[in-house]
């Protein structure tokens, strides 16, 4: 480790006393005669340790030494003082300094005291070192798992959606509508992304649901109706060790009504999380157009009536035009 020392103080043969003890030492150094041409120094070049002296005109070392603290913190610095201000020196050890030595100077004592601060500073550099890369390695583990539950997770909704015919596919229809929806909102790529995420598991609560009333060709009881209801908590509950808030709450509220009529929570308007609000248009269009064991697929022209029929009321106005533009999109190529 480089480590170069710079000494400060306006008595020039101080200052060539001290650099050629330093030089014995092997220390590498640099002088400067005053506060303001120390800052200069300091400014330009990495020190690891100061000997500022106590006592010098202008700008004192006892109060250039809360500047280089508060400047250069990685920095040791130890005063310098004659054996009268000793009470001084330990104020300023208060203040930051590591130590302080005497003049005239015993160089035993100086080696010793510089030795020592530039030991301490080394450890709490390789400590602060240590616990940074412990913060950067714990973040990569808990990356990983992460990453690995949410794989899990995936691969969990999607065997859900392979064990029947009618859903298959769905979360990959709805994932696309929805980003396609969030990009023409002109939402971030991260935002994009959470919805992304959030589609392709807006369902896997079902997972918590009987298969025999998510599969039953006829019409729900209410009590049936009210345990399908229960899917969207059933998800955020699945989701929350993967640690994304915004991800579960896109799950928890895809069923919410723009009205405030839609469930779990009863959410209207913009309490509603945006992500929630996009995938419910999303939702709602694959779900119509799709065969389903109780009813056949409506046409894309009735699905399309009936996602504007709700704007406003079941569903953000917003997301509504925002998904009504994909298929103006899509006319327009075509008549190219």
């Amino acid at each position: 480790m480089d480590e170069r020392i710079l000494i400060v103080d306006d008595e020039s043969s101080i200052r060539t006393l001290l650099g050629i003890s330093l030089s014995k030492m092997g220390h590498a150094y640099d002088e400067a005669s005053s506060a303001r041409e120390a800052m200069s120094r300091l400014e330009a070049n990495v020190y690891s340790l100061v000997l500022l002296d106590i006592s010098m005109p202008g700008i004192t070392g006892s109060e250039l030494l809360p500047m280089i603290k508060s400047s250069y913190p990685d920095t040791a610095v130890i005063m310098a003082t004659a054996l009268g201000d000793a009470s001084l020196a330990i104020k300023c050890m208060k203040n930051g300094a590591y130590d302080y030595i005497t003049k005239p100077f015993d160089f035993n004592d100086l080696e010793t005291s510089i030795n020592r601060a530039l030991e301490k500073r080394r450890l709490e550099l390789e400590n602060r070192e240590y616990k940074e890369h412990l913060e950067e390695k714990v973040k990569a583990q808990a990356d990983k798992i992460r990453q690995s539950f949410f794989n899990s997770i995936t691969a969990l909704a999607y065997a859900l959606e392979a064990r029947d015919e009618y859903t298959s596919g769905h979360s990959n229809r709805v994932t696309e509508t929805a980003v396609s929806i969030a990009r023409i909102l002109g939402l971030s790529q991260e935002k994009v992304e959470t919805i992304r995420l959030a589609g392709t598991l807006h369902d896997i609560g079902k997972i918590g649901i009987e298969e025999t009333i998510l599969n039953k060709p006829g019409k729900l009881t209410e009590d049936e109706y009210k345990h399908v209801m229960k899917h969207p908590e059933i998800g955020k509950h699945i989701l929350e060790p993967i640690g994304d808030d915004d991800i579960a709450l896109i799950v928890a509220h895809h069923h919410e009504r723009y009205d405030g009529k839609g469930y779990p929570d009863g959410l209207s308007g913009r309490d509603i999380p945006l992500g929630a609000r996009i995938m419910a248009v999303a939702d709602s269009y694959d779900a119509m157009t799709s065969e389903r064991p109780y009813r056949k697929a409506m046409s894309h022209k009735q699905a399309l009536n009936e996602i504007v029929s709700g704007k406003g009321t079941q569903f953000d106005p917003e997301a509504v035009d925002a998904f009504l533009s994909l298929f103006a999109r899509e006319e327009l190529l075509l008549q190219e």
